[in-house]
């Protein structure tokens, strides 16, 4: 099927822009948080394509005062995959890799959000991601991170937020490739294991840089993937040897503490400290949602509403997914400076260095 994408000189394969190859579960998403300097008002965005699905979803969260406000949206795709616009959802590319922009509008629901996204740095490419299940893979993404400003609007029922760059921050990413969307598999893999997946994904911003991290361990605290990089206005630095030091909550498996360190080129030591101040579920972004969850066929141009009172913590399985906004202490070449970002976490599974041993047990 020819689409709009075939007018573009972007073809890697002698095949139109619409076809993926033949793995059902292929995605292309995009991924936007902000925040506010104290952290008290929060947003986020995800839309998604699903190629081989034929369906797109997307999804906008707000957080004041204490609640959760979720807007989620669901179409068919119809093969046009530069068609980012899902309900009332859209994503606009202003100019590649730089300039991004959001619109929300929604009298029904009374949101309307137009927010620009400027990008501080280049974005950073994160190492290819590929984690299998036996013989069958169950991930393989490429994904690439940007901090960056925002600047625009949001008006919610009676709430009015101005959004503006030097008060507004925020990170975003973009991955694709391949990972589990729509129902699962109707034939599970023998023999049959409990699930186990460690993920830890941190994106912040200070005043004058950025610094980025991300840790995927095995049962037995080996990381699997990991990555780390700190940029300024004149340097990147990819870090080495990054290790981790994890404090939870009693009795949970939500963290309280987080310590980071690794090894600048020079030799030097960098080191975080992440201090939670409160936390949002990704379920409201579709994350593990078992009812709107990514790629799942709502029917065409469908949309809904709900709130979570973020006062409460449920802790059955859609409610695992979370990012906490966090103050980050950073300390590099003997200075400490403080910053705002966000502590993505899912932890399924047994993790020996944390003490987890069955599927959701907590900390001891």
């Amino acid at each position: 099927m020819i689409t709009k994408g075939d007018d573009y000189p972007i073809h890697q394969l002698p095949i139109p822009i619409a076809e993926v190859g033949t793995e059902r579960n292929f995605y292309d998403r995009y991924f936007f948080n902000g925040y506010n300097e104290d952290g008290s008002v929060f947003f986020a965005t995800a839309l998604c394509v699903y190629p081989n699905l034929n369906l797109i979803d997307g999804s906008f969260v707000l957080v004041f005062d204490g609640v959760q406000h979720n807007f989620r949206y669901s179409d068919v795709l119809n093969q046009e995959r530069l068609d980012t616009k899902v309900g009332s959802l859209k994503v606009q590319v202003i100019e590649p890799l730089k300039e991004l922009r959001i619109e929300v509008i929604d009298p029904d629901k009374g949101i309307n959000a137009d927010l620009t996204f400027v990008g501080r740095f280049e974005p950073m490419q994160e190492p290819r991601m590929v984690m299998k299940n036996g013989p069958r893979t169950t991930m393989d993404s490429t994904r690439m991170t940007q901090h960056g400003t925002w600047n625009g609007s949001i008006s919610f029922k009676d709430k009015e937020i101005k959004v503006s760059k030097s008060e507004y921050k925020g990170s975003r990413d973009r991955s694709w490739g391949i990972r589990p969307v729509g129902l699962p598999d109707s034939q599970l893999l023998p023999p049959l294991q409990i699930p186990q997946f460690y993920w830890l994904w941190a994106p912040a911003n200070f005043e004058d840089l950025t610094s980025h991290l991300y840790f995927v361990d095995d049962s037995l605290g080996n990381p699997t993937h990991s990555h780390s990089v700190i940029q300024h206005d004149d340097e990147v630095d990819v870090l080495l040897d990054l290790r981790k030091e994890i404090t939870y909550k009693k009795g949970s498996r939500r963290i309280s503490e987080a310590k980071f360190s690794a090894k600048k080129s020079n030799g030097s030591e960098v080191s975080w400290i992440l201090e939670p101040k409160y936390h949002i579920y990704m379920c409201g972004l579709g994350y593990m949602h078992p009812e709107w969850g990514h790629g799942h066929f709502k029917g065409e141009n469908q949309s809904t509403y709900d709130s979570y009172d973020l006062n409460e913590d449920p802790l059955d399985p859609p409610f695992l997914h979370i990012q906490a906004i966090c103050k980050f202490t950073l300390n590099e070449d003997n200075k400490t400076k403080e910053g705002l970002g966000v502590l993505e976490e899912l932890l399924i599974g047994p993790h020996s260095p944390s003490g987890f041993e069955e599927l959701l047990d907590g900390s001891k």
